[in-house]
């Protein structure tokens, strides 16, 4: 597992092998100088296929998620975590493995032996339908809060949405939405919720902002099923008009004619 910095505030720090001292003194490990960064500000410690993050001062603010951290808690591959302002995300990683096809040219194989990063696929997105987020699409991992706050994984800047409005955790049967005591609800396929099991297709709503909920291969066809529909519907939308012009026309010809006879038979 590796812990990356979107902000570029450190380099790429592969987590393992012992402890990890995160802070702003000259011997951390993981050197960050940002604003409410302690000396000594937090400790990392890895343990296979999950790290504990500990708290090294209770001043000192680190988040999970978006939780904050009392004491220790433990993060996976996925999670995001945050030191006073500075994000980080940890990742799952791959290390390459020697070619089992020899090169038939002969030439030199580039391999370093280095751990390359892979970030897994989300399994879920959210695709804004309506209001500021609309056709904006936000990949849905571990467990993250939308709201109106920028510090949320989801923000969504919009008056009636409250600043931290509503949470998404990814479970192995969906997404569970929980509302966190907003002002105007959270509803799932129109129904307001408290806490809900999406999946894939439902519809999630913060007051008027809407997202669907879809697997990242989904997309592409949803939006065909929609335009097919629409589309038969404007071109047999067309013919019905010309077949009324051509009605219309037919019946005004008609009419003159019989008032022309009308007019020869008085002379």
């Amino acid at each position: 597992m590796k812990l990356l910095f979107p902000g570029g505030e450190h380099s790429p720090v592969e987590l393992g092998g012992g402890r990890i001292t995160v802070g702003s003194a000259a011997g951390a490990r993981v050197y960050l100088t940002a604003a409410g960064i302690a000396p000594q500000h937090a400790e990392i410690e890895a343990k296979g296929d999950i790290c504990t993050i500990t708290v090294l001062h209770p001043g000192n603010t680190v988040a999970v998620n978006g939780k904050p951290v009392e004491g220790s808690a433990d993060f996976r591959a996925g999670d995001q975590i945050t030191f006073a302002g500075v994000r980080a995300r940890a990742v799952a990683v791959e290390r390459a493995s020697a070619p089992t096809v020899p090169n038939p040219r002969g030439a030199d194989v580039d391999d370093d032996g280095r751990t390359k990063v892979r970030v897994a696929l989300p399994k879920f997105v959210l695709r804004g339908v309506s209001g500021v987020t609309f056709g904006k699409v936000f990949p849905v991992q571990g467990t993250m809060v939308l709201g109106r706050q920028s510090e949320c994984e989801i923000p969504v800047p919009s008056e009636e949405v409250s600043r931290r409005h509503a949470e998404l955790k990814v479970t192995p049967d969906g997404v569970m939405v929980e509302d966190l005591g907003s002002s105007n609800g959270t509803y799932v396929n129109d129904r307001r919720v408290t806490r809900q099991l999406m999946k894939s297709g439902d519809e999630l709503r913060l007051d008027t902002i809407r997202f669907l909920l879809l697997a990242p291969g989904q997309e592409a066809p949803t939006r065909v099923a929609e335009a097919a529909p629409a589309a038969k519907s404007a071109a047999a939308g067309d013919g019905g008009k010309k077949t009324l012009m051509w009605a219309v026309l037919v019946l005004a010809v008609a009419s003159l004619a019989a008032v022309g006879a009308k007019l020869a038979g008085l002379y």
